[in-house]
């Protein structure tokens, strides 16, 4: 490891940059090196703009690739080697903001029965009844789940940005949560790999959802990050305020919480039922599935009960 590599990390780990971001920042570095096969260090104000335009010229990547690399580059510049912002100028692209193509509550019933993997499938159903980022449903812990009498939620211990926070925990998916701990005698991830020792990747959870929406025949866009946004407008349409999505969602400004306002169908009645998982049509079916135990059925009625069930 450089030591240019090294400082950067140690200045990274020292603001709290969450892992991911980390590796991100690390990764669009060495790619510019390789670009350019010399020391980063070294690098112009203009040699930098030049590989940017360079991303979306020649490697045809989208604007918001080529933002990311320029967050690294101006982290890299202006943070770790502390030249100023005025005489190290790094430009950013306006990148048009992008409505998300949303799932219907039918398709959304579809997608889950179209994934045949028991775990998997728990997986999806969690991040659409919960409103969780992949990376934060695939890093639950079996203890992130409070079903205290006067708790009832779930624990996001490191957020987006490294921001803890609690959000939903409805007793349908804290009964269908029992029922997946007990078949797949989870004891510490509550989503493992197959090996069980680590927490399932953001890929295979990315192939779960993308294989699902085409056994299910669904042809719109969008990846496993869909179901987050149908958590969001689906409780916007039940009424529930924006201000509470927005915590729920962990967004730092509401701002980024209010684009749900527009995707509300005009059409939309609000229903009684506030739980997204219990406006799904046929839930009935995932309840009568083989894999569950009918001791699944005894605790969905039964939400308050001590989270973890007895081995």
């Amino acid at each position: 490891m450089t030591e240019l590599r090294q400082r950067m990390i140690d200045a990274m780990v020292l603001r709290g940059f969450a892992q991911r971001t980390q590796e991100s920042y690390i990764s669009a570095i060495r790619r510019m090196a390789k670009h350019y096969r010399r020391d980063p260090a070294l690098y112009t104000p203009q040699e930098v703009q030049a590989y940017l335009l360079h991303m979306v010229k020649e490697d045809k990547l989208s604007y918001s690739s080529m933002n990311q690399a320029a967050c690294a580059a101006q982290f890299l510049f202006q943070t770790v080697l502390g030249h100023g912002r005025e005489h190290f100028h790094i430009p950013f692209a306006k990148v048009p903001a992008k409505q998300p193509e949303l799932l219907a509550r039918e398709e959304i019933s579809r997608l889950l029965m179209a994934c045949t993997h028991p775990a998997r499938r728990m997986l999806l159903q969690t991040i659409y009844a919960t409103g969780l980022r992949v990376s934060e449903a695939c890093a639950l812990r079996v203890t992130d789940i409070d079903s205290a009498p006067d708790r009832m939620c779930v624990r996001v211990a490191s957020g987006k940005g490294g921001k803890a926070r609690y959000t939903l925990l409805s007793p349908t998916l804290l009964g269908l949560l029992r029922a997946h701990v007990r078949h797949q005698r989870c004891s510490n991830w509550l989503f493992a790999n197959p090996s069980g020792a680590q927490a399932m990747s953001i890929e295979m959870a990315q192939r779960a959802y993308h294989g699902a929406r085409a056994r299910a025949h669904i042809t719109k866009s969008g990846g496993i990050h869909t179901l987050r946004h149908c958590f969001a407008t689906h409780l916007l349409e039940g009424g529930v305020d924006l201000f509470t999505i927005q915590k729920l969602l962990g967004h730092g400004h509401i701002a980024t919480t209010g684009r749900y306002l527009h995707l509300i169908s005009p059409q939309f009645r609000p229903p009684k039922e506030l739980d997204p998982l219990d406006l799904l049509p046929a839930l009935r079916l995932f309840w009568a599935s083989p894999w569950q135990p009918p001791w699944h059925q005894r605790c969905a009625s039964t939400a308050r009960r001590t989270w973890q069930p007895t081995h």
